[in-house]
């Protein structure tokens, strides 16, 4: 049986209206699609759901949206982060009510606090909550790193679960893995890396690719779980362009705009996330062509 939270978690983007609106029925349906795909998992209201630019009711009501149309069939991880903490646990208390079954929460961003500082921060959230909890490291974001004895110490309290890695440092995931406990879940936060994560520790990826292609991504993870790294690599190695081109700008610019080429949302974004340039609207569009996944939304 899977431990909630473990396989591929989609990274939900957030899909808008052209009038700055969150496009209710296009959060169900790409909830759905992500489900009838086979990700295990659902991950709303994170840096690819655009939360920065969402209100605190807004990421409720984005929340509340998967939640219902997930319908118990897979846990929701929902996003509650920020730099400050009495806020991230206002919202928090909040997302409990509207029943997600655990919290992704992103380090401090901008404030960059210390490694005592990380702690108290998320000891804090999981003294205000009983949902579990996973850490989202992501310095390339945050501009701290969480450090090994630090998520180690972190690992200690009892819902504090697991960690997205995004730092893109393998070494620290093997030493991660080798010091925390057994039932501590690592997940790779980058999808490039996502058979390298699992191949030493790690339980699956909370993924932007597989908004664009879940049932690829879910399967890559399946095969890497069931120990055949061959087949898992042959896969990986053929979406690798897609999980590279997410970044060709900032996420989720890229993968909005494939999203969009597919017909599975109208091409929005709320400032200041802006469209792409053409030179990476060129790229993008050069690597859904390649993969065939143009027109791939006909078929849900």
């Amino acid at each position: 049986m899977r431990t909630p939270f473990t396989g591929v978690g989609t990274a939900l983007v957030t899909p808008f209206r052209k009038d700055g609106s969150i496009d209710e029925p296009a959060v169900r349906r790409l909830a759905r699609r992500q489900i009838d795909g086979g990700v295990h998992f659902l991950s709303p209201v994170g840096t690819t759901g655009e939360a920065p630019t969402l209100s605190h009711g807004e990421k409720l009501r984005v929340i509340e949206l998967v939640v219902e149309e997930a319908g118990g069939r897979v846990p929701v991880l929902a996003g509650a982060g920020g730099y400050d903490t009495r806020e991230t646990i206002a919202l928090v208390r909040d997302i409990e009510k509207v029943g997600a079954d655990g919290i992704l929460s992103v380090t401090p961003y901008y404030n960059k606090p210390t490694p005592e500082g990380l702690y108290q921060h998320y000891k804090a959230i999981a003294d205000s909550t009983r949902l579990p909890i996973v850490v989202y490291n992501v310095p390339g974001r945050t501009g701290v790193n969480i450090d090994v004895p630090t998520i180690v110490r972190l690992s200690a309290i009892p819902n504090i679960v697991g960690v997205k890695e995004a730092s893109g440092n393998v070494v620290q995931m093997c030493e991660i893995f080798a010091a925390a406990p057994g039932e501590f879940i690592l997940l790779s936060g980058d999808d490039p890396l996502t058979v390298a994560a699992m191949a030493v520790g790690g339980r699956g990826v909370i993924s932007v690719a597989s908004n664009v292609a879940p049932s690829e991504m879910a399967h890559i993870v399946e095969l890497a779980e069931s120990d055949d790294y061959a087949a898992a690599r042959r896969l990986h190695t053929w979406l690798l362009p897609l999980c590279q081109v997410n970044f060709v700008e900032s996420n989720p610019i890229p993968v909005k705009a494939a999203m969009a080429a597919m017909g599975l949302l109208e091409e929005h974004y709320r400032l200041p996330m802006v469209p792409p340039s053409p030179a990476a609207r060129e790229k993008v569009m050069r690597v859904l062509q390649n993969l065939k996944m143009l027109g791939a939304a006909a078929r849900v």
